[in-house]
């Protein structure tokens, strides 16, 4: 499984706004200087502002600012708002989404691993990234 630019650039300009939150709110031409498309970016910051993960104020001193606290947003939560749900394979989503449903070996598997995966994702927060605190075991 390969994450799209959709959910890396979203956790980029989390992990940003999550660093700068003391610093009030963030331009987009600042969370992009991390070598984000500004307009796509903009895209993503409306996804998640309507998720409810980040706030903004226009004016000259507006800009993006995280929601919430950065331990109270994990993973799971940014790329659930910017990917919808992840799985690895559509047997593990939606139920009759294989002509093989309830046949095929395989399927317990996918289901398994995709509920490892989100369970792992729900465990790491921005707090965590930010000091780099995932346990060892998931560090390369």
């Amino acid at each position: 499984m390969k994450l799209s630019n959709r959910g890396r650039y979203a956790l980029h300009a989390m992990v940003y706004l999550a660093q700068q939150r003391q610093q009030g709110p963030q331009t987009l031409h600042t969370i992009a200087e991390g070598g984000m498309p500004a307009q796509y970016l903009e895209q993503l910051l409306g996804l998640l502002r309507r998720g409810g993960l980040v706030t903004s104020v226009r004016g000259a001193q507006g800009g993006y600012s995280i929601a919430k606290d950065p331990s109270d947003i994990t993973v799971a939560d940014i790329l659930r708002v910017t990917e919808g749900p992840i799985t690895l394979s559509a047997c593990a989503k939606e139920q009759d989404a294989c002509p093989m449903d309830g046949q095929c070996s395989t399927q317990t598997a996918f289901h398994y691993l995709t509920n490892q995966m989100n369970q792992l994702m729900r465990s790491i927060t921005l707090h965590d990234i930010i000091h780099q605190s995932m346990p060892k075991e998931y560090t390369t």
